[in-house]
């Protein structure tokens, strides 16, 4: 554990705050305000050589502060260009550190189990911070662990000055001169003598020489104080003031909204249930995100498309996200990509990672939401069933032949060797039905391997690989309810639902092979069931999506065959909200009966548990919930 370094200096405290004119300063300080001495520009604000800065940096368990931890606190002290303090502590989080939080920082669990909680560590902190202006790079972050740190040990959150080198990057310098602003590339740019390395001193220590660099850029733009250097950070560009006029004529209704260029080309979509509110902060302050004022300052048009619900618009946007891909859009551009897990239909069939579900007679998990996902779910399948892992291609007359061979798992007793004769067709046989069974909605086979291989290394205090056999199984079992759940309302042909709106009235929604294929609203005080009449007649005609997934049904059709796995997760949570009603409902809306979704709740809770105690991984129902 790094120790708490004294603070030295002038002292370690010292708000760096000076209110204008209570007391003059060195020349200037002759006569008072009463007898006519002008004030100097100094005084409309707080001059930068005055303000305390603490440089913190946090690194933790994970990326959000509502299910993950603090495992080091590193804080630099700096007043004038001199360094008054510092502060740098490891942090016991309560729970193991994932194995990819060690690969990036190389914080191991074993370093932080002596170190103090962050009950201890916070206190410290807060006082080595008191009347200071807080500095961070990505600020948002750092801040937002501190202040959900604060909440849980019962202090109020000090009204803290905050100021993010990253919103300070972006202003002073241009694409020209760093690609981005991250903060190994603004040390490398400012030639620090601090290299960042993923731990929170030193990265303490490199973002402080980094927003000295910042200051003297600063100094070009004429921002001397705090108050102009924080308002420099957040006022509207140029561009932003100059296009205002894009939003004049937007409605404030719910809807879509797309960005153009000169040419008619999609810069970026977006939603709201209110457009023009929405589209007019894109040309505000309050809009700081680099990418979009760049494409802001591209833009030439803001073409809307009203829609009668929230879900509707939220639908829509997926759709033409998905059609023109518009470059300064990040997530959903791209949902034919998504990931399967794919037992194969050959002789001696195995578990694939595939990126399209196609009408083969094989059997698919899925959409998985990243490669790692499934091959942690792809692992947890091999723990419970000894299907082979090798890719060679595998025939009964090529193994008669002698022309496959043995792997390394065989010689592990990892698997039964097909390949070499030890294991017969039939035998292997029995393993490859029993995975189509897991995958066609029965996980009782996969949850009961990983629970006795939990409990056997919980009780041997082999903590971090029950960790890794618990995530495997939270992998798993994640990838299967989320298949199951879409699955089951890709086959319905057809769902009405309704639900009350704000203004005594109803929002309706038809869906459609898990596509919704109209929506619309009912007045408050009219009778529904016409409305419902003309928006059932009304529908897109939607075709049953074709392919093999859970349940016989393709989830990873083009969306004119059915509706993409996005789409219909989000016609899931608009169903799940309180008040919906079902109107109608053509066949039969189940999941399996000893399927994922009934274990998917437990399975979020033991994660979340494990990082009150070491001992978490191993807790939790000694069988299946149903």
């Amino acid at each position: 554990m790094t120790a708490a370094h004294g603070v030295h200096g002038h002292g370690g405290q010292g708000s760096g705050v000076q209110e204008p004119g209570l007391q003059g300063r060195g020349d200037r300080g002759h006569g008072v305000r009463g007898h006519g001495v002008q004030g100097t520009l100094d005084d409309l604000g707080t001059p930068l050589r005055d303000v305390t800065f603490v440089v913190v940096d946090l690194e933790t368990t994970g990326g959000s502060a509502a299910d993950s931890a603090i495992t080091e606190i590193g804080a630099v002290k700096v007043r004038g260009g001199e360094e008054l303090g510092e502060l740098g502590t490891l942090v016991d989080p309560g729970g193991p550190v994932p194995p990819f939080i060690t690969a990036l920082t190389g914080i191991t669990t074993a370093m932080v189990t002596a170190a103090p909680r962050i009950e201890s560590v916070l206190p410290a902190f807060l006082e080595f911070a008191r009347g200071c202006v807080l500095v961070a790079h990505n600020a948002s972050f750092d801040i937002g662990f501190l202040k959900a740190a604060c909440a849980a040990n019962g202090y109020a959150w000090p009204a803290f000055a905050v100021v993010d080198t990253v919103d300070l990057a972006r202003r002073v310098l241009s694409r020209d001169e760093v690609p981005n602003c991250k903060l190994g590339t603004l040390a490398r740019f400012f030639r620090t003598s601090n290299e960042p390395t993923h731990r929170a001193l030193a990265d303490a220590r490199a973002t402080v020489e980094v927003l000295h660099g910042l200051i003297e850029r600063l100094g070009s733009f004429g921002v001397t104080s705090l108050e102009e250097m924080r308002g420099f950070a957040k006022a509207p560009t140029p561009e932003q003031r100059r296009k205002r006029h894009l939003a004049d004529d937007v409605p404030s209704t719910p809807g879509v909204y797309l960005f153009e260029d000169h040419a008619g080309e999609v810069l970026y979509v977006g939603k709201s249930g209110d457009l023009r509110s929405r589209v007019r902060s894109y040309f505000t302050g309050s809009e700081t995100r680099w990418r979009v004022r760049e494409m802001v300052g591209l833009a030439e048009n803001v073409r809307t498309i009203v829609c009668s619900t929230g879900l509707e618009a939220e639908v829509r946007e997926l759709r033409l996200i998905a059609e023109h891909k518009p470059r300064y859009n990040r997530r959903s551009k791209f949902p034919e990509r998504a990931i399967w897990l794919k037992l194969t239909v050959e002789p001696f069939p195995r578990l694939s990672i595939v990126r399209e579900c196609r009408a083969d007679g094989a059997r698919y998990l899925g959409p998985i939401s990243s490669r790692r996902q499934a091959e942690e779910a792809r692992a947890a399948l091999h723990e419970a069933v000894p299907l082979r892992q090798c890719t060679q291609r595998m025939t009964l007359r090529l193994i008669e032949r002698g022309r496959t061979r043995a792997c390394a798992l065989a010689e592990l007793g990892r698997c039964g060797a097909p390949c070499d004769g030890r294991e017969s067709a039939d035998a292997y046989a029995v393993h490859a039905g029993t995975a189509r069974s897991v995958m066609e909605g029965d996980v009782r086979p996969v949850v009961a391997a990983a629970q006795v291989r939990i409990d056997r290394l919980a009780s041997e205090l082999r903590y971090e690989e029950a960790a890794a056999q618990r995530d495997r199984l939270a992998a798993f079992v994640r990838a299967a309810a989320r298949g199951q759940r879409l699955a089951a309302l890709a086959r319905l042909p057809q769902l009405v639902a309704a639900r009350p709106a704000f203004d005594g009235g109803w929002e309706l929604s038809v869906v459609r092979y898990g596509r919704l294929a109209a929506a619309g609203t009912v007045p408050a005080n009219a009778r529904p069931r016409p409305y419902v009449d003309a928006l059932i007649a009304t529908a897109e005609t939607v075709f049953p999506p074709s392919g093999e997934a859970p349940g016989g049904v393709a989830l990873g059709a083009p969306p004119s065959q059915g509706a993409t796995a996005e789409e219909m997760e989000c016609v899931l949570r608009w169903l799940d909200l309180p008040g919906v009603r079902l109107v109608e409902v053509d066949g039969p809306w189940t999941c399996p009966l000893h399927g994922a979704e009934g274990l998917r709740e437990w399975i979020d809770k033991a994660y979340d548990r494990s990082y009150a105690r070491p001992e978490a991984p191993h807790r939790g129902p000694r069988r299946p919930l149903r």
